[in-house]
C-alpha cells in the first residue's frame, strides 16, 4: 500500500503565504507525476499544480506566478509554495501521486486525505 500524507494548512490573512508538503510512503517503486488539487465548498476538485518525475511543472491560470510546486525525489515528497493569497484560494488542498509499486507494474494513482487552507481577513 501506498500512503500519501499533507501538511502545512492553516489559516492565514489575504497576502500571506504557506507551503504545503506531502511525503509518500509505503511499498513504492517509482513516482511519475504528482499534483496538487483543490476542492472549495459546492465546486468540482480541480488541479492546481503538477510536477512530473523530470521536473516539467504545470499550473492553473489561477495560481500562476503566485504557487511553486517542487520535489524532493530522494524523499518522494512534493511542495507547493503559496504566496499572494487570495479569498478564493480557500479550499481543502489534496496531493495525488502516479506510483509504481513493481519495477514493470504499471501506475495507479494514489490521493491524500486533504489539507484545509483558509484564507480569510
Amino acid at each position: 500500500q501506498v500512503q500519501l500524507v499533507e501538511s502545512g494548512g492553516g489559516l492565514v490573512q489575504p497576502g500571506e503565504s504557506l507551503k504545503l508538503s506531502c511525503a509518500a510512503s509505503g511499498k513504492i517503486f517509482s513516482i511519475n507525476t504528482m499534483g496538487w488539487y483543490r476542492q472549495a465548498p459546492g465546486k468540482q476538485r480541480e488541479l492546481v499544480a503538477a510536477i512530473t518525475g523530470g521536473g516539467s511543472t504545470k499550473y492553473a491560470d489561477s495560481v500562476k506566478g503566485r504557487f511553486t510546486i517542487s520535489r524532493d525525489i530522494a524523499k518522494n515528497t512534493v511542495y507547493l509554495q503559496m504566496n499572494s493569497l487570495k479569498p478564493e484560494d480557500t479550499a481543502v488542498f489534496y496531493c495525488k501521486a502516479s506510483v509504481s509499486t513493481t519495477p514493470h507494474g504499471f501506475e495507479y494513482d494514489y490521493w491524500g486525505q486533504g489539507t484545509q487552507v483558509t484564507v480569510s481577513a
